[in-house]
């Protein structure tokens, strides 16, 4: 690496460590901000909450990369701007393109790093994050019973106190007991004093009460001529209670396997998988409409068939493939494992029978007896060839299967056997009995009848249709969610390119460094860089764009202006000076002045 390189390079890896950390710390605060209602104030312990904030920040590491490539990339060539460095480089023979190749070197193996880590070590990250959050929302609060207010944290408890005496006093108690979760109050228990307070390392809570009474009532039956409830009332000096605090505000934590469904904890291939999964739901979905309207319309799809689309029943095949190879193979193994619970019961009975064969061998004997150890080897290769005779039963079978279908009954092969004495009419009807029997119809309500029933079986056929294109539409905007989770893989690792793009010319083009014009200069590209993230995405979430071009968009719209940078910075332009736009004007004013000269 030439002392130039090292020189970049060194004066791009200092502002870019420094506003990476403070980008994550101002995001990690936005993103904590959610949910501060939601995890504090509930007695949780400094590891807890160091651990979901180790979670937040790598979660939103992806967020803050291209930022901090932007503003330090900004920053480093406004720095060499203004003190002239880039200026000498140049002079030097050395173009703005080979000045950018150390940093854009850095920053395409950013991406990739960035790349990796979305997709192994972000999922990860997400599902521990999601599993934290929910069991620290689950957690009841910390104990914290307030003067003159009913406190019901503890579970089976309501308790008041209307004074309390340094950390752990009390005066003027009032509790109610709801045993087994009843909410009426049978159990009353008044004390002029007691203390509050925590033993064995904070897991259980003796409230010791003085100078008080219980009053307690039976609970009524539901008789109508019933007897009058026990009543009971308990005086005394000295009542201890003691509250296990083990289940009630211990954090308890939820099993992982929970979320394995969440997009958000899922690498590539995992995605790819959910998303075939999703795509057999809506296929089959589809395919049933066909089979649901062919058996309402049984009139007139007797000649007839509602076959769907090609590429449906392809999927459809291939479906069903999958699933009677997977039914096979659980067979199969289903039974192998009955053939060795059936030797292995055989071999035991065996053994038990003739415990004399299991005498100990000595050196260069066998383990059996002369006499036992032929049947053993029998028994060994007859175990191996009953087992390799289902294999080959059963794969023979299922190629039967798919090779020679079961032939379909024919209907019209039938033939009717006409009994001795009995004749039947071939001859069409007449007008006289056409109308017989038209009358008929017409006097016993069958037309009416058969209309309403088409209409209901319409209906019917409609809300079904209805309830599936519903379904179906969930399905579908989750496959799309799914290819969001997918590509925003690779355009959150593009976008460290992209920022780079802008901020390195644009830099050269401000000659300002310092945290003044290159921060508000960065924090409006990143703006306008996440609305068009926001934009792209909800349209592909709502069908609008497919989801590839959505979630490319915001790359897309800002590779010209990083395109248009680099050329203008290749030239020296000033856009940032006034002189800069007085010229174009004046250009403008100009050009409009030919012509109109040229069309008088």
């Amino acid at each position: 690496m030439k002392k130039l390189d090292k020189l970049i390079l060194g004066s791009f890896l200092g502002p870019f460590l420094l506003t990476f950390i403070v980008v994550d710390f101002i995001l990690l605060t936005v993103n904590m901000l959610k949910y501060f209602d939601e995890i504090f104030g509930k007695g949780l312990s400094f590891w807890i909450y160091m651990e979901l904030i180790g979670y937040f920040v790598i979660s939103i590491s992806p967020m803050a990369l291209p930022l901090a490539v932007l503003l330090s990339s900004l920053m480093t060539f406004g720095n060499l701007g203004e003190h002239f460095e880039l200026t000498a480089i140049k002079s030097s023979g050395i173009s703005l393109l080979r000045a950018l190749r150390p940093i854009g070197v850095f920053v395409i193996i950013l991406s990739f790093a960035a790349y990796l880590s979305n997709n192994y070590l972000v999922p990860k990250v997400n599902l521990k994050t999601f599993s934290l959050l929910y069991d620290i929302r689950m957690k009841s609060p910390a104990l914290d019973i307030k003067e003159g207010v009913f406190y019901a944290g503890i579970p089976g408890y309501s308790i008041k106190v209307n004074q309390k005496v340094g950390e752990f006093g009390l005066r003027d108690i009032l509790i109610y007991t709801h045993a087994q979760g009843e909410q009426r109050n049978l159990e009353l228990t008044l004390a002029d004093s007691g203390r509050m307070e925590p033993f064995f390392n904070e897991n259980y809570m003796k409230l010791s009460l003085y100078q008080g009474k219980t009053y307690k009532e039976t609970k009524p039956s539901r008789g109508i001529s019933e007897k009058p409830v026990e009543f009971r009332r308990v005086t005394f000096d000295t009542n201890e209670i003691v509250f296990d605090l083990n289940n009630t505000f211990k954090l308890n934590r939820t099993a992982e396997e929970a979320w394995s469904t969440n997009r958000s904890i899922k690498n590539i291939s995992q995605i790819i998988v959910g998303l075939d999964s999703i795509g057999t739901l809506v296929n089959d979905q589809r395919f049933q409409n066909y089979r649901d309207a062919e058996s309402v319309y049984t009139f007139f799809t007797r000649d007839r068939k509602l076959t769907p689309s090609s590429d449906i029943a392809e999927r459809k095949s291939l479906d069903d493939s999958i699933k009677r190879e997977k039914t096979r193979r659980l067979k199969m193994q289903d039974s192998l494992e009955q053939v060795k619970k059936d030797l292995h019961v055989r071999d035991s009975s065996v053994l038990t029978k003739s415990p004399e064969s299991t005498q100990l061998a000595g050196p260069g004997d066998s383990i059996l007896t002369p006499g036992k150890s032929i049947a053993a080897s029998t028994e060994n290769s007859t175990y191996d060839s009953l087992i390799d005779s289902v294999k080959i039963t059963l794969d023979t079978k299922s190629e039967e299967l798919v090779s020679n279908p079961p032939a379909k009954l024919d209907t019209n092969s039938i033939k009717v056997v006409q009994k001795k004495g009995s004749s039947f009419r071939t001859a069409p009807l007449t007008d006289k009995e056409r109308s017989q029997i038209d009358s008929l119809a017409l006097s016993r309500g069958y037309y009416k009848n058969s209309v309403s029933m088409a209409l209901n079986n319409s209906r019917s056929l409609k809300n079904a249709f209805g309830i599936k294109k519903g379904q179906i539409d969930t399905y579908e905007r989750e496959y799309r969610r799914y290819q969001i989770a997918w590509y925003q893989k690779y355009t959150q690792a593009f976008a460290c390119f992209a920022m780079f793009l802008i901020g390195a010319p644009l830099g050269a083009i401000i000659k300002k460094g310092g945290l003044g014009m290159p921060v508000l200069v960065s924090i409006i590209f990143f703006i306008v860089y996440y609305m068009l993230t926001i934009t792209g995405e909800k349209w592909a979430k709502e069908g609008i764009a497919d989801p590839l071009f959505g979630t490319w968009f915001s790359n897309l719209c800002l590779i010209p202006f990083g395109l248009f940078f680099v050329k203008q910075a290749r030239k020296d332009a000033r856009l940032f000076e006034p002189d800069f736009y007085v010229g174009v004007w004046k250009y403008v004013q100009k050009r409009i002045k030919d012509v109109r000269l040229k069309g008088s």
